[in-house]
């Protein structure tokens, strides 16, 4: 029996990214709207998504996540509470990415919605009721849980 030749297996480099973001709503209740962004996939399709971004030197994921929020939709908004983490492993090239995600719920304080980031291309107010429905990404669905916990301590 012959055996194929192995080669050595190629080590990836690992990086460890974290981001924050969130969920904002334009009234502190459940009948409250939320503000989602949506990226268009490989295929041209929209998936629609909590705003988030990476933390830069010196912020706290609080501060990043209000500043990614007002980025990618235009509306700023206060931390009311944390909604959760998630954490996920993907390879991008020649590096195996560890990324930790930080959600928080914010409360609308100023601003309009716009689409004006590059990276987002739709965003909308969508009743919290709906939220669940839209989100392409489960991990993000399972974040809604703790909204009414965060609404409640903030009453």
């Amino acid at each position: 029996m012959s055996r194929l030749p192995t080669s050595p297996r190629r080590q990836l480099r690992r990086v460890e990214e974290t981001s924050a973001g969130g969920l904002v709503l334009d009234d502190h209740s459940e009948m409250a709207n939320a503000a989602l962004i949506a990226r268009r996939d490989r295929r041209g399709r929209l998936l629609w998504s909590l705003p988030k971004g990476h933390v830069e030197d010196g912020e706290t994921a609080e501060q990043a996540a209000v500043r990614e929020v007002a980025e990618e939709t235009g509306v700023t908004g206060r931390v009311l509470g944390r909604l959760g983490t998630i954490d996920f492993w993907f390879v991008a090239g020649r590096v195996r990415v560890h990324k930790t995600v930080h959600h928080y719920l914010l409360l609308r304080t100023a601003g309009e919605l716009s689409d004006a980031d590059v990276e987002v291309a739709e965003v909308a107010w969508v009743p919290l009721a709906r939220v669940p429905g839209l989100l392409a990404y489960s991990d993000e669905r399972k974040l809604l849980r703790k909204v009414r916990a965060v609404l409640t301590e903030n009453t």
